[in-house]
């Protein structure tokens, strides 16, 4: 284990994935991921199985396991182990042993991870204190409303918030002498203030005022960012009031109209709902719509009208192609031939710009209708194309085949990227945890491996172009 791996595997998604890790949970295996971590040095099982270990009240076992990791320094591990303590009653010797030097202080990050377990120990004007001199990005003014929440500190946050606000209202309203245009700041950055007053104040059950400060904003003409209205109209669904919706969805129709569709299916008016809907495809045909009505149908039980609402979408070469959608509809209600149907049924664009795509997908959808071996056959034949590339498609065929044992052999054999945890996963599906970890190679067996191949990469496009300049060559001249 060394600090080099496991920053790699932090952001590689190396080792054990997070979404293995909760399948072992969900199995039962704590002492399976236990021992990961203490074997492989695998930091994903540690953090999980040290936070279940801190939901059932084992503290000693859970700060026994971040022992090897904050040996090397691995800051995280220095954080969950100040939440253990914290959580175990020891919070004062907790935050002493992660309170930021100085220098650290300027760093936002390492303020708002401190001022999180501040708040968790109960300190929360100084979670507020930490975060104070860093509200100028965004992000950490959304740290500040979420630290806080249930906390009793809404109106000290409300305070710091509206002097963000006027200090950004000063600094959009100068004016630059010598353009003429105004140069402070990002209009974006006000916005994002008032929808954090408004959150805070709803939370704070001034919920007339939090209406208010959007509306207010909203009706005024000034430009905003397209996700303010969208953010409005959540908050007049949450609180019921329909008919201000409904004049906000008419005036803002692509940030608000679904969300005015769903209120009033949510009040049993479903049927509005769907005319509204219908209306608006006819008058707009944006993507947002459909998928609205889509959701509305798919409620509603109506599959086949949901996937008819979508076709016009299933030739978009890219954006708003709600195909995989449609297929999944299908396939979830128990039609696995009809989705197999409809898709060799495509012959505009995006079946033609995206042939591979649309061979994964028949390959699924066989196996979802039971065709098997028709599956097996075309997934083989792909494969004596371009070897190993459909390695995991054929083996996942094999498997509903009921042929493990060979999709296992195959998987093993594969050099294909996601074979290992194709690998891993159908072990898991079969009862065989510990053979699923064991077939998981290590962070530093898996980031040698990348490596290697981000070498092989390099060196077959420089021979590809051996003239294209490497290393100090290819920066750019200094003139």
């Amino acid at each position: 284990m060394n600090i080099d791996d496991l920053s790699w595997q932090a952001s590689h998604n190396g080792g054990v994935s997070p979404r293995m890790v909760r399948a072992l949970l969900d199995l039962g295996e704590l002492e399976l991921l236990i021992r990961a971590a203490q074997e492989r040095g695998d930091w994903n099982c540690a953090e999980a199985a040290a936070r279940e270990l801190c939901a059932a009240g084992e503290f000693d076992r859970a700060l026994a396991l971040m022992d090897p990791f904050t040996d090397i320094g691995w800051r995280a591990a220095e954080w969950l182990t100040a939440e253990i303590m914290i959580r175990r009653g020891e919070g004062a010797e907790a935050l002493a042993m992660v309170r930021p030097d100085a220098a650290e202080l300027g760093d936002g990050h390492v303020c708002a991870r401190y001022a999180e377990l501040l708040s968790k120990a109960g300190r929360a004007d100084e979670a507020i204190d930490v975060l104070t001199p860093h509200l100028g990005e965004f992000w950490l003014r959304a740290r500040l409303v979420e630290v806080t929440e249930g906390q009793g500190r809404d109106d000290r946050v409300l305070d710091l918030l509206a002097q963000e606000g006027e200090r950004m209202e000063r600094a959009e309203s100068a004016e630059c002498g010598h353009c003429g245009e105004s140069c402070g700041t990002d209009r974006t950055d006000r916005w994002h203030v008032l929808l954090l007053v408004s959150r805070v104040l709803e939370r704070a059950g001034r919920t007339d005022e939090a209406v208010e400060v959007l509306h207010t904003e909203t009706a005024s003409g000034r430009p905003h960012p397209v996700n303010v209205p969208e953010h409005y109209a959540q908050l007049l669904a949450r609180l019921g009031l329909i008919e201000e919706l409904g004049a906000l969805a008419a005036a803002e129709h692509r940030s608000a109209f679904d969300v005015y569709a769903k209120a009033l299916e949510d009040a049993g008016r479903a049927s509005e709902a769907e005319a509204l809907l219908l209306e608006a495809i006819e008058a707009h045909d944006h993507p947002k719509d459909r998928v609205a009505l889509m959701r509305l149908l798919v409620r509603q039980g109506r599959i086949d009208e949901a996937v008819e609402t979508g076709r016009p979408t299933y030739d978009y070469y890219d954006c708003w192609n709600l195909l995989h959608w449609a297929l999944e509809l299908l396939v979830e209600d128990g039609r696995p031939g009809r989705a197999l149907e409809l898709l060799d049924g495509l012959t505009g664009a995006w079946a033609e710009g995206h042939p591979d795509d649309v061979l994964h997908l028949r390959l699924w959808l066989l196996g979802e209708a039971g065709r098997h071996a028709e599956g097996i056959s075309e997934a083989t034949a792909l494969n004596e194309r371009e070897p190993g590339e459909w390695d995991t498609a054929l083996a996942g065929l094999l498997e509903q085949d009921g042929r493990l044992e060979e999709a296992l052999a195959l998987l093993r054999s594969s050099t294909h990227d996601s074979a290992d945890r194709d690998l891993a996963d159908m072990l898991v599906r079969h009862g065989r945890p510990a053979e699923a970890l064991a077939a998981i190679p290590a962070i530093a067996e898996k980031r040698a491996a990348a490596e290697r191949r981000e070498r092989e990469a390099a060196e077959l496009r420089e021979q590809d172009d051996p003239w294209a300049p490497v290393g100090e060559l290819a920066q750019e001249p200094p003139f």
